[in-house]
């Protein structure tokens, strides 16, 4: 270490000392205190499920919901979500979460209830609740996590997977010849009169978690309302794994490969079905 290193060091250490720069006016983050456990993160580096639980926490935190809320955890890289959500959660079986999340709200009318699942467990084992429980109206929120491939049993294809995009069952690519096109959920509830509020978003970078972070607000504040109708929030997720990518390759393949098959934005919006 050069001298002039030494003294910048020794001025900075200075600056910190005399300035008292940690404190609690000049804290510029914190996580959620009461919405979320302080436990161990299992997901993998770089994947966006963990974005998305800090989201879901903020939100719930900040609107006061922790008392009235109650989450459906799906089978799937998520399934431990109740392991750092601080709130009512239920376990669902593959595929049944909004199933689950429907019978929990029809007995239970004045609490916020949604259902947390991947494209594995939502678009492939559970399409045919998914469907019905939107095309019904439930009064409910289901957040959709899409990262085009199964994650926790190992890479699968899903029914989500890119054209030509190799997984563990495809390795020469999706050949949508036999595999069919891939699956479309989000523009396929929006077109349910039963769906009040269908919206597509992504969290890989900062100005993209707000938005995400305002749709789960909103979502959650429609259900409040108890005007009806089912909200849908997709976020379009990396999956460094099993894509074989670091992070920052996974964010940049899903920009160039999944938005422009899975455009981000509102697709259906509360006024819409009103009007």
């Amino acid at each position: 270490m050069n001298e002039k290193t030494m003294l910048d060091d020794d001025h900075y250490e200075n600056t910190l000392r005399d300035e008292n720069v940690c404190s609690l006016e000049n804290i510029v983050y914190e996580s959620p205190k009461n919405a979320m456990y302080d436990t161990p993160m299992h997901y993998c580096p770089g994947c966006g499920h963990g974005v998305v639980h800090r989201l879901l926490a903020e939100v719930i935190e900040e609107m006061d919901l922790i008392g009235e809320i109650i989450g459906v955890a799906p089978v799937g890289c998520s399934v431990l979500a109740y392991n750092y959500l601080n709130m009512d959660m239920s376990q669902a079986a593959h595929g049944r979460a909004s199933a689950v999340a429907t019978g929990i709200k029809r007995v239970l009318p004045d609490k916020i209830v949604f259902s947390y699942q991947g494209d594995g467990d939502l678009a492939a084992i559970g399409t045919g609740e998914t469907i019905h429980t939107c095309n019904r109206g439930e009064n409910l929120l289901i957040i959709f996590i899409n990262n085009g491939i199964y994650g926790m049993t190992g890479g699968q294809m899903a029914p989500t997977t890119l054209a030509g995009m190799k997984s563990t069952t495809s390795p020469f690519g999706r050949d949508v010849s036999t595999a069919g096109e891939p699956l479309k959920m989000t523009e396929l509830v929006a077109q349910l009169p039963g769906t009040a509020y269908v919206t597509r978003q992504s969290v890989h970078k900062p100005a993209n978690v707000r938005k995400t972070k305002k749709a789960i607000q909103k979502a959650f504040e429609y259900q409040k309302a108890g005007k009806g109708g089912t909200c849908f929030i997709e976020v379009v997720s990396n999956c460094p794994s099993n894509w074989k990518m670091t992070p920052l390759q996974s964010n940049s393949w899903m920009e160039e490969n999944m938005f422009p098959y899975y455009p981000l934005g509102d697709i259906k919006t509360p006024n819409e079905k009103e009007g």
